[in-house]
């Protein structure tokens, strides 16, 4: 009796279960992301310098074997503040991304999947929030809760809920004219197990690489709210405050220069991975 021998798998189907193919500028991203994670969790293993104290004998030093980024005004350990100051601003970042996933995916979710009067109305919400620059609808907020960091990240959250309930909302839409939505009604499935079963899942896609977007956004949006004085004052060590404070002494640049591009880094790595996300979609 003859063997009979399966088919090889076409090449769609190898290109299919292929993992795909992570780019080396993503690896670093994930590499610049993975040291800012750990910074914000164990800092004390990257340096053994006191954040919030310093020797005055050592002040404005400029980066050496001893201060690898040099020293501030009160003679402190640059690195080790930038360090420390990580965790407050992952952890601010963190909470905004979350307000603006809940608070926008909601919205958008209702908007797109009940229309109606309900979509005309949430939808007017988020065009007045769309006219707002976010930086300026941040203020507003933080100067109405008070001056605190975790209030700069629910100020910056609120100012994210217009952009995730507009993505919500298209891709929403999407999904509702899909061929599955329209066999799950015939199969006699109700419009909340059909909104929460396969509406939700499918149409959250975009809002995962939106939401590593939005935090690198946050991470920039915290840092500015924080330079213009509306996080928590000194001795902090949140990013933009180092900034904020630098740039009073710019005969030595490395006190604006060295958080400043901890901050850029991030941001970028952020954007990159979130693009990368996109696509692989």
């Amino acid at each position: 009796m003859s063997a009979v021998l399966s088919p090889s798998p076409t090449p769609v189907a190898r290109r299919a279960t292929r993992l795909p193919r992570v780019p080396f500028s993503v690896l670093l991203s994930f590499l610049a992301i993975g040291v800012i994670i750990a910074w914000s969790l164990v800092p004390g293993l990257f340096t053994s310098f006191d954040p919030a104290s310093g020797v005055p004998a050592n002040k404005l030093l400029g980066p050496s074997a001893a201060h690898w980024l040099g020293t501030d005004h009160l003679g402190r350990d640059l690195y080790t503040r930038i360090v420390y100051g990580t965790a407050s601003s992952v952890a601010s970042a963190l909470i905004a991304v979350a307000i603006g996933v809940f608070v926008g995916g909601l919205i958008g979710l209702l908007a797109g999947f009940l229309q109606g009067w309900t979509d005309i109305v949430l939808a007017r919400l988020v065009d007045v929030l769309l006219a707002i620059p976010n930086l300026l609808l941040a203020v507003i907020v933080v100067t109405a809760l008070g001056f605190d960091t975790t209030n700069a990240a629910i100020a910056t959250g609120v100012s994210a809920v217009a952009v995730f309930a507009r993505v919500m909302r298209a891709e929403v839409i999407k999904t509702r004219q899909a061929t599955f939505i329209e066999a799950a009604y015939l199969q006699g499935g109700s419009r909340w197990y059909i909104l929460l079963h396969h509406v939700l899942p499918n149409a959250s896609r975009s809002v995962v690489s939106l939401a590593v977007l939005q935090f690198g956004l946050s991470i920039l949006v915290i840092a500015s709210l924080a330079f213009l004085g509306y996080g928590d004052p000194p001795p902090a060590s949140d990013w933009g405050l180092l900034i904020a404070i630098g740039k009073d002494y710019l005969k030595w640049p490395w006190l604006v220069y060295a958080p400043a591009f901890v901050t850029i880094i991030t941001v970028l790595s952020m954007n990159r991975i979130s693009r990368w996300l996109r696509n692989t979609h």
